[in-house]
């Protein structure tokens, strides 16, 4: 559940995908010509042709630019044609004129709409690398129904520095995920997949949730200080807050690992209870070196029909044109009695309504309801 829809429709109107607009040129070529024929000899419309061309470059490709020059100087002929100047000096000044703008016009869609099909190949690819780091959720997990939300603080990109996973266990248990990896750009993107994917290697076979947050600090610290030198070793800036939960099927429970991440909400009816943890430790990639007996493992009620959310700070840390967070345990439940997915889709257009569509960090949700034991 990105923003996939909203830059759909944002995409349709960019150049080359309007031509209905193509009136307007059209409209502008006839209307000069009626005017400049019908009008006193000393009045001349004519150089307002080179108009059309040129406004057809912001909605139309190349073919229709073309097209609409070809009109314009077409139009400029049969003005000069119908008042009898056709051979001037002036008249073919303006003809000439009207064709190099055309060809500029043409050229410029030409450069354009190749830039254009390079960036939707671009488009393409970290499309599927998303869908090959950021997995879609499972949308049933034994007993659980969960959805997945991520919304990018950059309109155009389509990952970044949070991530959320689940993975199944041989103790009919699911086991979930959710972190901000520190900073942005490439480097987020780098540490989120790794941790993303020593999750998913080992979430599924580790025994406890301490030794599975012990493995994922093991895996963020060896990878981001292997090519140090012993003077750096000690400087890292490479983290991750995070939670780690295991949900039995079989038990009204939920046990977390809190890593300097915000504590999740339970709501039941219209009731919300954080979760908060008697003890956050340290963010992944900073805590590990402690080992196991570091970890405290908490147990929370999770019983049927609760829900469960999941957050990011960009979520919480939200701020409107006024300066004003986002209200998030107020608006959250409102949405108790919505499946996960509606609850979702609700909370993502109150959010974007509460920033103005812009947000200033990217923001992830996981909402998770019980439905049996």
């Amino acid at each position: 559940m990105a923003l996939r829809p909203r830059l759909d429709v944002r995409r349709s109107w960019r150049p080359g995908h309007a031509p209905s607009l193509l009136v307007i040129p059209v409209g502008l070529i006839v209307a000069v010509c009626v005017v400049d024929v019908l009008a006193p000899p000393h009045i001349h419309l004519g150089p307002l042709l080179v108009a059309a061309p040129a406004l057809t470059v912001a909605f139309a490709g190349a073919r229709a630019t073309a097209l609409i020059g070809a009109l314009a100087v077409a139009a400029q002929v049969l003005i000069g044609a119908l008042r009898g100047v056709l051979a001037t000096a002036n008249i073919m000044a303006q003809i000439a004129a009207l064709i190099i703008v055309s060809v500029v016009c043409v050229t410029i869609c030409v450069v354009r709409d190749r830039s254009e099909r390079q960036l939707l190949r671009v488009r393409s690819v970290a499309e599927a690398a998303q869908s090959v780091l950021l997995q879609p959720l499972p949308p049933q997990a034994g007993p659980l129904r969960i959805a997945g939300l991520y919304i990018p603080a950059e309109q155009e990109a389509d990952l970044g520095g949070d991530l959320y996973a689940a993975a199944r266990t041989v103790h009919h248990s699911t086991r979930l995920l959710i972190g901000d990896v520190r900073g942005n750009g490439l480097a987020a993107i780098n540490n989120s997949a790794l941790l993303l994917g020593a999750f998913r290697a080992a979430a599924h076979r580790q025994a406890t949730l301490p030794r599975l947050a012990v493995h994922l600090d093991a895996a963020l610290r060896w990878d981001t200080s292997q090519w140090r030198s012993p003077a750096e070793q000690d400087i890292n800036e490479d983290f991750a807050t995070a939670i780690l939960l295991d949900i039995p099927d079989r038990e009204p429970v939920v046990h977390l690992i809190t890593c300097g991440h915000p504590p999740p909400l339970l709501l039941r009816g219209n009731h919300l209870t954080p979760l908060t943890a008697e003890a956050s430790h340290l963010p992944i990639g900073l805590g590990g070196a402690f080992g196991i007996a570091a970890y405290d493992v908490q147990t929370f009620p999770f019983e049927v029909g609760d829900l469960l959310l999941l957050y990011t700070d960009g979520v919480i840390e939200a701020r409107n044109v006024d300066g004003l967070f986002y209200p998030f345990t107020e608006r959250a439940p409102q949405w108790t009695k919505d499946d996960p997915d509606e609850l979702l889709r609700r909370l993502q257009d109150d959010l974007l309504a509460h920033v103005h569509g812009h947000l200033g960090d990217d923001a992830a949700v996981v909402a998770i309801r019980r439905l049996a034991i």
